[in-house]
């Protein structure tokens, strides 16, 4: 692990008085830009966040009873298409051959996911060739030529047996809603294949899990004598008694910015129960999907399985069973429906009038990134501070 010298974190430091730049949130969109704009522009960055960790959601600590790491806000692959992100993040790490692939449990037997051909051959009992399969799914999807929502847009690509089997039961435990209540957008987070590539992210030009852990690649970011990092800090309760000479970014919800005036803005949170079983290897693959309205977790993850470089343990596994729910005090997953995207539309109409505040991340801007697209947004917006 990297060890800070010069900027220790301590929740007990004192505030400066001033200071250039006030970053709210040590994620990796506020933690970008507090190394971009301490290293490139010069200028002195303060960096707070509620937490008692940097990191944001993406941050990993060594459990103490089985020495495995693993992801506090459950399991966060890095991939990017993108060579401008993998070069900048590339600066702080390197990544282990880790190549993500994800399993779903229904009625007791173990399917792949997204669906594939090996899904829909094991599922529906047959043996088609890659050639012959889009025959047979048409035969077993409805034409919808415009679907107006998520059910529609599912029963559309892959035909109602699938989409009951794989897509329905999980979906209503993520969102807590029916599916006709969804965007159809939703959907296109998970692809359909009609050969055997098992990749969850075969968009992913480069992919893996960083060998020191997440955490380590924000200790380096942040790791800057112009850079003040304070934690357990609330923004609401200090924002008046310290002076930004250039700019405060945002990175916390919108709508708690100002302070709910419009109403509040629908978030998705999850819960995560951990669990120690005497086993070497409980699952065999890191994340394991229940489709099921019947099994109340959405999954179960097993980070042992994030780093077969590292010699763990064999005699006890760690797991985290995870459960969908609304905690808005944990806001994971904006609800882009009709609803939410209107009130969103108005709370963005007033932070473009912040003239010296900068909204950003999942949370600021009410959006369902990835990491990679949170990088780049963050380098997009140095850009414009620069320029």
């Amino acid at each position: 692990m990297v060890h800070l010298g010069h900027n220790k974190y301590n929740k007990h430091m004192k505030l400066p008085e001033e200071t250039d730049y006030l970053i709210v949130g040590c994620g990796l969109f506020g933690s970008v830009l507090a190394e971009r704009i301490s290293c490139k522009l010069k200028k002195k960055v303060t960096i707070i966040d509620k937490r008692n960790h940097i990191g944001g959601n993406c941050y990993s600590t060594i459990d103490q009873e089985t020495g495995i790491e693993y992801h506090q806000y459950g399991t966060h692959i890095f991939h990017t298409n993108s060579q401008e992100v993998f070069r900048y993040v590339s600066q702080f790490t390197q990544f282990n051959g880790y190549y993500h692939q994800v399993l779903t449990t229904h009625k007791n037997k173990v399917y792949q996911l997204p669906i594939n051909l090996e899904t829909i051959n094991s599922f529906f009992n047959v043996n088609l060739k890659p050639f012959e399969v889009k025959a047979f799914i048409e035969k077993k999807v409805k034409a919808i030529p415009q679907p107006k929502n998520l059910e529609e847009k599912a029963i559309s690509l892959v035909g109602e047996e699938l989409y009951e089997a794989f897509i329905k039961g999980y979906t209503q435990k993520q969102w807590n809603k029916d599916p006709k209540e969804l965007p159809a957008t939703i959907i296109n987070r998970l692809p359909v294949r009609f050969n055997y590539d098992e990749s969850y992210f075969n968009n992913g030009r480069y992919q893996g899990i960083p060998k020191e852990g997440y955490t380590a690649i924000f200790q380096q970011m942040l790791d800057h004598p112009l850079i003040t990092t304070i934690l357990e800090c609330d923004y609401f309760e200090i924002k008046d008694s310290i002076t930004v000479k250039e700019k405060t970014i945002y990175t916390g919800p919108i709508d708690r910015y100002f302070e709910f005036q419009l109403g509040r803005l629908d978030w998705r949170s999850i819960r995560l129960e951990r669990k120690i079983e005497s086993v070497e290897d409980y699952q065999g693959t890191s994340v394991m999907n229940y489709a099921d309205l019947k099994d109340k977790q959405t999954r179960i993850h097993e980070p042992r399985h994030l780093h077969p470089e590292r010699s763990y343990q064999k005699e006890k596994t760690l797991l985290f069973y995870e459960y969908s729910e609304s905690n808005i005090n944990e806001p994971f997953y904006p609800i882009n429906d009709d609803k939410n995207k209107e009130l969103y539309r108005k709370y963005k109409e007033l932070a473009m009038k912040e003239k010296n505040t900068l909204f950003g991340g999942r949370l600021g801007t009410y959006s369902y990134y990835d990491m990679d697209q949170v990088i780049a947004q963050a380098l997009k917006v140095f850009d414009s501070l620069k320029a």
